[in-house]
């Protein structure tokens, strides 16, 4: 009997409809799979690697693998149930809508800022605390890749060559992604944003096996570091966690098995356990499991992406998270606040949150953050951010700002 987990974490074909061949339930089922080196060029191929992490819902997304296993097996059947309907991809002109001329000069300023910032060495920051940071770095090079640009094509894909670059050279035998140098108070969280970032590039272009190796090594990392209760602190050591530092570790888990790098599901279900005890009555997340209830905005948005990127798209953790996130809209306090040193990091989360949800979340998240961002933007392309560097404020202004191409699987369910 073909075992219910090699379905639940069953590839996903680009087109959204479960289209499945043999050799992805092989490779399902723990078997080895052969890979091909596949030229990405546009944004179906970029998403071919999305993954179906175990949903506690019942509902499976791969229909026509379930045919393949119910033909291998038809002594024993297996009872699943319905699945639900695949989202329809953006339209162009639904992209068009959203992203104005005046979002397309501000990215396009944006970005040309934030090339010209790129050290000698492919990393980014300023020379103090945060220069040359890997975290700083891997965001730079997702705002790229959310661009439309991959590893050496497409106008900045030598900046993101540089970015991959660098960070192999911070990628310590242990799998470890940090310049001791210029960490910030909390490592793992550039190790998180860093592995990410090399889950994206590889997934888009496998032709480099030593980014295969080193992101398996990073991956190896971040499960062994998570601790009891489920979740990660700022040091690679399972001691303790926070709700802040376990979404980049689970997005990381999430891109790296998007690829096809080997991520046990029992991760993602102790994180998913985490999560949802840091919730709050209100909906919104504390920051630890022994800390006071006190729920604020960039840190909920947090929580609420860490439930989707452990592969939970509904039930009444979504929905109450992303009622109290929406709440914020109401009151207006979101886009006058700048929640002191979290401003951008909380927009970074929130807008994924809002994305994946779709629907009235979205149309009318998107719409206020992209004009409230293009208001802040400086006359020379960069977005200021005091408490860590203008690079970091930059990168995340364009990641949100560029969230309706839909250029980066991790993004995507």
């Amino acid at each position: 009997m073909i075992p219910t987990q090699a379905i639940n974490w069953a590839r996903r074909s680009t087109n959204g409809h479960g289209d499945s061949t043999f050799r992805e339930l092989k490779y399902a089922m723990g078997k080895k799979s052969p890979r091909k080196s596949i030229a990405l060029n546009d944004r179906q191929h970029r998403s071919r690697n999305r993954i179906c992490w175990g949903r506690k819902s019942g509902k499976w997304c791969v229909p026509s693998l379930l045919l393949v296993a119910g033909i291998l097996v038809l002594a024993h059947p297996i009872k699943v149930a319905a699945q639900s309907k695949p989202r329809p991809r953006r339209s162009s002109e639904d992209v068009a809508k959203l992203v104005t001329p005046e979002t397309k000069k501000t990215i396009e300023t944006g970005l040309a800022y934030l090339a010209a910032r790129q050290f000698d060495d492919g990393s980014f920051g300023v020379e103090g605390s945060y220069g040359h940071n890997v975290g700083v770095t891997a965001l730079a090079g997702m705002a790229f890749l959310a661009s439309g640009s991959t590893p050496g094509r497409g106008k900045y894909g030598k900046h993101v060559e540089l970015a991959i670059d660098f960070l192999m050279s911070a990628t310590k035998p242990s799998g470890y992604i940090n310049v001791r140098d210029s960490e910030s108070h909390g490592p793992m969280y550039g190790h998180g944003f860093a592995t990410l970032f090399l889950a994206e590039v590889y997934g888009m272009s496998r032709k480099r096996k030593d980014v295969r190796e080193a992101l398996s090594r990073a991956v190896k990392l971040i499960i062994n570091t998570q601790n009891k209760d489920g979740g990660w602190r700022y040091y690679p050591e399972p001691s303790d966690a926070d709700v802040s530092v376990t979404v980049c570790q689970i997005m990381a888990l999430r891109a790296a098995r998007n690829c096809g790098i080997f991520v046990p599901k029992d991760a993602a279900d102790k994180c998913i356990d985490y999560v949802k005890r840091c919730q709050n009555t209100d909906g919104g997340f504390r920051y630890r499991l022994d800390s006071r209830p006190e729920s604020v905005f960039p840190r909920s948005a947090a929580g609420v992406v860490a439930l989707y990127s452990a592969g939970v798209y509904e039930g009444r953790e979504i929905e109450r998270g992303l009622t109290f996130l929406a709440a914020h809209v109401r009151t207006g306090s979101v886009f006058r606040y700048h929640y002191g040193n979290h401003y951008f990091y909380g927009h970074y989360y929130a807008v994924q949150a809002m994305w994946q949800a779709r629907g009235r979340y979205w149309k009318q998240w998107y719409p206020l953050i992209r004009d409230e961002l293009i208001r802040r933007q400086t006359s020379q392309g960069y977005w200021q951010d005091a408490s860590i560097c203008d690079e970091y404020g930059t990168g995340m202004a364009l990641i949100i700002l560029q969230m309706p191409n839909s250029y980066l699987p991790i993004f995507d369910r």
